[in-house]
């Protein structure tokens, strides 16, 4: 593996720390939150300002009647007049109550910005019954105005925290502490109603500026000291309907300033709206409007097909009450043939300029379903009927909106319809009347759960919006099905109806020629199939697992540019008879759960196809994959090659006047595609790249405004459910090689050691720079802790594998044995270098006159380096010309552990080329033994052909087994594009032959006479005359020589 620079693991560190601060601030703040609710009991609250109050709120007590001596009731509604996250907006004037900054950032939902809304929360402190009165009670409570963008800074329930302002980028919060009465109104059907005085500090307005928030504006701008001024004249009246009905759900209020218009304090008026929480009890009495909206009932819907079953259990209220809060999906008009402003409408939702600016498309809108009310009864006209009676809100969140940020408010406006309705088992339809803000109820609402699915029904929930007096065509929504959704019905209830599976034969045949490559296919490599020891509907199951993907692809073939990251996400629906998932555990009382598939007569070899349903998603960047929100898929899956053969309806999100030209819909959808998912083996994994190939092509002609170009994408690796559960991962493998390896060279290096005991007379003539290249491939791993030997592989390995293999017992004890063995091989090199040393220093001490006739490692280590530097540069202009990429780009990359680290160009390729410098640790050798005109072995054959091996197996090894395919390698792995560079499949067979071809060089060289060559050619400057051959015992010299000679040596030092 490739190591990492020392600046990795101090960064790590301070990784570590920071997340621990934020750990621990975090984790404060929570138990701030926490002893705040625990101490609101023992919190006092001052009334002194009822004086006041009652001046102010002298209108309000006037209509008041006289409330009942009932006190446990005033507790109760301490939580009834709180609420969450409901809208405000104010007067567009010229005194705005608080600023917003939005960062720098400009609207951009494709990038993920979401536009600025108006939340407010209201929670009640303190009801005191010592300042109660015949008409009034008085209370406490903070309001909390918000200005946000949502996300992280979307607020929760707030605590106690007194009158403050708050900014920062993305979210504004003013927070008003009031006290006031509580009465009940003579108006309005006995409404409820609070009128109270607030103080804050407000945030001043710059007074001589067209910008009120000038200050706002300042370069480098202290968030947490804006000017803010103490205000206490502000004045607050909150309407609670006494009863929630269809046209009576709404909290109103009104917060104004008291100040005049020329103080910097005073603030247009702010208009709030909410609904009663869950704890107001809903009262269903609008039959007169049901029954203008359904009669008779059931409703004749013409979008409704009668091969469609639907759900008519007796847990209705339940089934339903789970699509609360989830998006629906709004559906074009497709069926219009109006005008364009009649058929651009969103149904009786207000919102034509959002709908104008898509060309009258509803892409990227949503529909949410919300405070959901339901009540069963048993019907007493008919028998065996269960009937239900029904109210919902259903709202439409924009693009611009977060979809979990809409689904938390509370509030009504142009965008939300108040519904009530019935529903009854025999017609198993909900028919509803909705209601808009203004309570207009001219709408029609009808709400469908399916229990049967085919290619072009896809959904778990669909319905309409149909206007009474035909006002706008009406508007379809629906909620595609998911496999793991499928329990909330009961997937014993469902089922799939196949009508596509002729078509998808014939694609079949049109792609699966038969040839003699395809028996040899078959005969070697296995595909997921059924397995033979499992129930069979477990093994659908578990079939069904293995053949879904949710994973990253890129564009096959891949571009010269940087390919696009494309979001793969394919759901099987149903495989075979089976709908959804089957768990061993669940309990199946068929005779299905016990019987495994081959002994099943209709799925012996007769039939070895299978049929499939399923849904793909392609999410990336580029207009090719816009237009693919959702791909039906319906055909046949091959499990001897491996592949699915489907027929596709693409739900096309275009104008309503594209659709409604196109004559071939079915449905509304373009259902003329053919898609052909290619997965990898499960056996031989290591020798094909286990990747997934997706191909989509339209039947359509080029002309067709639906038709679009072949896609063709291929995912990153994958990995099966055995794979995952019984896992001997390619770290492991390759962590055994190391072993392997490691100890191979262990040996060569001991058998180097043994040798020159006999053969210490071509000790000196052994190269230090051959050993010093060895020493440095061992040092490297033991300093920054990654393994020289097999780098490339473990560079390219799965990134994380799935349940944390990289911790268990077994990866360390080869991880601690790799290093281990690595520092062995380090400390024998050493020796073997300490053994050259000393033999060179006694055969100078020997000759000191004569230094010429002791070899020098000089001459070798330049020429070596001479050679090494002229091979980088190449590899850096092939580089550049291949890549198209200048040699000082910086790039980012992630190491083994997950760290960033940004390299450039040229520094990349350098940290290659020093593995290539180990390959070729026998070129200094060579290089020595041409200069010194060697006439001995100074090597033995199993050192040098050891190691050779050691430095060839690791590239012989990663051109048989698969590349693993991943072409964000700059940004998420630490080598090189394998397409390129001696780390390509050519590099892996060239250095093999280069390494192979060194080896036997320097076996000619030892095996070569320089005797008969000396005579016809002249080799170097000096001739290196070798001294006669005799133990170094018995050649030492005296010890007054030797003290002159080494005194000599280090007066030249």
């Amino acid at each position: 593996m490739k190591s990492s620079p020392p600046e990795v693991h101090k960064w790590s560190v301070f990784g570590l720390l920071v997340l621990s601060s934020f750990s621990f601030t975090g984790s404060s703040y929570f138990i701030d939150a926490d002893l705040e609710s625990q101490n609101e009991n023992s919190r006092t609250y001052r009334y002194d300002r009822m004086d006041e109050v009652k001046k102010e709120c002298a209108s309000v007590l006037s209509s008041a009647h006289e409330l009942k001596p009932d006190d446990n009731r005033f507790y109760s509604i301490k939580n009834e007049l709180s609420f969450m996250l409901g809208d405000w907006e104010q007067d567009p004037y010229e005194a705005p109550i608080m600023p917003f900054d939005n960062g720098g950032k400009i609207l951009n939902t494709s990038l993920g910005f979401q536009s600025p809304i108006n939340l407010v929360s209201f929670l009640v402190w303190d009801i005191n019954q010592a300042y109660k009165s015949k008409k009034s009670i008085s209370l406490s409570g903070s309001m909390y105005l918000y200005i946000t963008t949502g996300g992280s800074s979307l607020p929760g329930r707030p605590y106690y925290r007194g009158a403050q302002f708050v900014i920062q980028p993305g979210h504004s919060e003013l927070s008003v502490s009031f006290e006031g009465i509580y009465t009940e109104s003579n108006k309005n059907n006995g409404e409820q109603v609070m009128c109270l005085l607030g103080n804050t500090m407000l945030p001043s307005r710059s007074p001589d500026s067209k910008d009120p928030w000038e200050w706002l504006k300042v370069t480098n701008y202290n968030y947490n000291q804006p000017p803010l001024l103490q205000d206490d004249q502000i004045l607050l009246i909150l309407r609670y309907p006494k009863t929630m009905t269809l046209t009576n759900r709404e909290i109103k209020g009104e917060m104004k300033s008291l100040n005049p218009k020329s103080n910097l304090k005073f603030f247009d008026k702010i208009h709030i709206s909410s609904r009663l929480g869950h704890s107001a009890e809903y009262q269903f009495e609008s039959e007169t409007l049901i029954s203008k909206a359904c009669q008779p009932y059931p409703y004749k819907d013409s979008f409704i097909s009668s091969e469609i079953d639907f759900y008519n259990g007796s847990d209705y209220c339940s089934v339903l009450k789970r699509f609360q809060m989830r998006a629906f999906t709004l559906v074009p008009n497709w069926r219009c043939n109006g005008t364009a402003e009649f058929c651009s409408k969103m149904g009786p939702f207000e919102s034509d300029k959002l709908i104008k600016a898509r060309d009258g498309a509803f892409k990227d809108f949503g529909l949410l379903m919300q405070d959901v009310r339901c009540e069963m009864e048993h019907s007493l006209s008919q028998e065996n009927v269960v009937t239900a009676r029904v109210s919902a809100v259903f709202r439409v969140f924009t693009p611009s909106e977060d979809e979990y940020v809409a689904s938390r408010r509370t509030g009504f406006n142009e965008l939300t319809l108040s519904t009530e309705g019935i529903w009854d088992s025999s017609n198993r339809q909900l028919c509803m009347v909705g209601c808009l803000e203004n309570n207009e109820c001219e709408t029609r609402v009808c709400l469908y759960i399916p229990i049967s699915f085919s290619i072009k029904q896809r959904s778990i929930v669909f319905g309409s919006f149909s206007s009474f007096n035909g006002s706008s065509f009406p508007l379809l929504f629906e909620k595609f099905v998911q496999p793991l959704e499928l329990w909330e019905l009961g997937s014993s209830h469902l089922f799939y109806r196949y009508s596509k599976i002729d078509q998808a034969g014939a694609i079949l045949e049109k792609n699966e020629p038969f040839n003699f490559g395809t028996i040899i296919k078959k005969s070697l490599m296995k595909y997921p199939k059924l397995e033979d020891t499992d129930a069979f509907l477990v093994s659908l199951s578990e079939l069904s697992e293995d053949l879904t993907l949710h994973v990253l692809a890129v564009p096959d073939p891949i571009p010269n540019s940087r390919p696009p990251k494309i979001d793969t996400q394919l759901e099987i629906l149903s495989l075979g008879p089976l709908f959804g998932r089957q768990w061993s555990y669940q309990n199946v009382t068929n005779i299905a759960k016990d019987t495994p598939y081959h002994t099943k007569a209709e799925y012996t070899e007769k039939q070895l196809l299978l049929n499939v349903s399923a849904q793909l998603r392609l999410i990336g960047n580029g207009m090719q994959y816009d237009n693919f929100s959702m791909l039906f898929l319906e055909g046949l899956y091959d499990p001897t090659f491996g592949k699915m053969y489907l027929f596709g309806c693409r739900d096309f999100r275009a104008s309503w006047k594209i659709l409604s030209e196109s004559m071939d819909l079915e449905n509304g959808l373009d259902c003329l595609i053919e898609v052909v998912i290619s997965y990898p083996p499960t056996t031989a994994r290591w020798l094909v790249t286990p990747t997934a190939g997706i191909s989509i092509t339209s039947q359509r002609n080029d002309d067709d405004p639906l038709h679009f170009s072949p896609i063709k994408v291929k995912t990153l690796p994958i990995m099966y459910r055995k794979q995952r559960e019984d896992v001997l991962s390619r770290r492991g493998v390759e962590g055994i090689f190391r072993i392997l390896t490691l100890s191979l060279a262990i040996s060569s290096i001991l058998s180097q050691l043994l040798y020159i005991r006999d053969h210490s007379d071509s000790l000196p003539f052994i190269s230090f720079v051959m050993l010093g290249v060895q020493a440095l491939g061992y040092t490297l791993p033991l300093v920054t802790g990654a393994e020289a030997l097999f780098k490339k592989m473990a560079s390219e390995s799965y990134g994380k594998p799935s349940y944390n293999l990289e911790t268990t017992e077994w990866f360390h004890v080869i991880d601690y044995t790799v290093k281990i063995l690595v520092l062995v091989s380090f400390l024998l090199t050493l020796r073997l270098c300490q053994k050259v040393w000393k033999s060179r220093i006694r055969l100078l001490t020997r000759a000191p006159l004569e230094r010429h006739r002791v070899p020098s490692d000089k001459m070798v280590l330049l020429a070596t380096a001479v050679i090494h530097i002229i091979g980088y540069a190449l590899v850096l202009i092939t580089h550049s010309i291949n890549t198209s990429q200048t040699l000082f780009r910086t790039e980012r990359y992630l190491d083994s552990t997950g760290n960033s680290h940004t390299l450039r160009g040229w520094e990349r390729e350098l940290e290659e080329y020093v593995g290539l410098v180990q390959d070729l640790f026998l070129l200094p050798q060579i290089i020595g033994n041409f200069l010194w005109t060697i006439n001995c072995k100074p090597l033995k054959k199993m050192y040098f052909l050891g190691l050779t091996v050691v430095r060839i197996l690791p590239h012989l090894y990663d051109y048989l087994r698969a590349p693993v395919f991943n072409p964000y390698f700059s940004e998420e792995y630490e080598f090189v594009n394998p397409s390129f560079d001696f780390y390509s499949k050519f590099g892996d067979i060239f250095i093999v032959v280069i390494a192979g071809f060194l080896a036997v060089a320097v076996y000619i060289q030892q095996r070569w006479n320089y005797e008969e060559l000396r005579q016809k050619l002249t080799f170097g400057s000096r001739v290196y005359e070798r001294l006669p051959s005799k133990s170094f015992e018995a050649e030492l010299v005296s010890a007054v020589s030797e003290n002159a000679t080494l005194e000599r040596m280090q007066g030249e030092e």
